[in-house]
This record gives structure tokens, C-alpha cells and sequence, in this order.
């Protein structure tokens, strides 16, 4: 089993990449805020479901991976940690665009819904470096069962991620009324998760492997 802090640091950088805009959470609450609640959390079902697919083809891959060639375990650091840089930059860059601005999508019944959230999800590139990237770093052989060890970490990073776009869907809405007229609280936001996700990344780079 992996260790408690490798947990916590794994959990830390999920939950700062699931609150960073990507596709997921734009696809989220764009469907949320037109066609109400109810469809983001059918469209999160497939989002969930793309979660799985990447847990259990990155188990396989990251067993194969750091049994085979031990010293990549450092390419795929440092590539994770140039990633939470760029999206600590993508966070304030200027003309940056809200997710919670209105966009204009067509009704769709259920199983699109579900369809489009999937495939929303096989398409992130947030997801493939999450589980390309940042997961190996935290997967230590000498701790026991690797699979398992990246099953545990999948599960965990869904629980979080799911959890949170479940209370993002379901309060789009609100949400986006409550930031259309304070543009002051969205700019202190986006710089509070760029300085999370840029610390994230200083210490992922400079955390050498037990």
C-alpha cells in the first residue's frame, strides 16, 4: 500500500489540477448552466467512466514502465512538473477566459450526454499527463504490488475529481451569477491556483526518488 504522504501529495495535486480549467470542467458546466444539473451529472458519468479507462491502462503501463526502465522514472518528473508550470501560466495568462462564462450548447438526451463526457475525458490532455506524468512519481516498487499501488492512487484521484465537478455541476449556475459581477474575485482565484500549481511543480522537480 502506498504510504500516507504519498497519499496526501498525490491527493494535493489532484485536487489542484480538477480546480484548474480544462475540458472536463468547461464541458461540465457549459452543459450545467444550458441544460441544468441534472445532464452535468449524467455528462460526469462519462467523464467518470474516461477516468477508469486511463486507471487501468496507466496501471498496466507504469508496472511495465519502472520495472523496465528505472531511470525514466526522471523524464517523467520533470515533463509533470513542466506541465503543472504551464498550467500555473494558463491559470492568469492574460485574456484568460472563465469557464463559468455562458455558452450556447444543443439539448441532447442522456445517452450523448454520457457519450460526450467519455470522449471529453479521453481527450483531456490534463488526464494523460496526470496519469502519464505525475502518477509514476508517487508508485514506489519497494512498497509492494505496483498495479495495485496505481489502482489505489487512480481511485483516489477519481474520488476527488468526481466529488468536486458533482458540486460544480450542480451549482453552476449560481456560481456563474455570483462571478458575473465580482470580476475581482475570479483574478485573486486564478492566482491562488496558479501559485498552488507552480509550488506543486518547484517541488515535484526538486524532490529526488527515495
Amino acid at each position: 500500500m502506498p504510504e500516507i504522504q504519498n497519499l496526501a501529495g498525490f491527493a494535493l495535486i489532484a485536487l489542484g489540477m480538477v480546480l484548474t480549467p480544462g475540458p472536463n470542467m468547461i464541458y461540465l458546466i457549459s452543459r450545467s448552466i444550458c441544460q441544468g444539473p441534472a445532464a452535468g451529472l449524467i455528462s460526469l458519468g462519462g467523464v467518470a467512466l474516461g477516468f477508469v479507462f486511463y486507471m487501468v491502462f496507466a496501471a498496466l503501463g507504469i508496472t511495465v514502465l519502472l520495472l523496465a526502465v528505472p531511470f525514466a522514472y526522471d523524464a517523467l518528473r520533470f515533463a509533470g512538473a513542466l506541465y503543472l508550470l504551464y498550467l500555473a501560466w494558463q491559470t492568469v495568462m492574460p485574456d484568460g477566459r472563465s469557464p463559468f462564462q455562458l455558452r450556447d450548447l444543443p439539448e441532447d438526451g442522456p445517452p450523448r450526454l454520457f457519450e460526450m463526457g467519455f470522449v471529453t475525458n479521453l481527450l483531456n490532455p490534463k488526464v494523460a499527463v496526470l496519469y502519464l506524468s505525475l502518477l509514476p512519481q508517487f508508485i514506489h516498487p519497494g512498497a509492494g504490488n505496483v498495479p495495485m499501488q496505481s489502482l489505489v492512487f487512480g481511485s483516489l484521484q477519481i474520488m476527488i475529481s468526481v466529488t468536486v465537478n458533482a458540486l460544480i455541476a450542480v451549482t453552476a449556475g449560481s456560481i456563474a451569477a455570483f462571478l458575473a459581477g465580482r470580476p475581482s474575485f475570479l483574478l485573486v482565484q486564478r492566482w491562488l491556483m496558479s501559485t498552488v500549481l507552480a509550488g506543486l511543480a518547484v517541488g515535484m522537480a526538486a524532490e529526488a526518488r527515495p
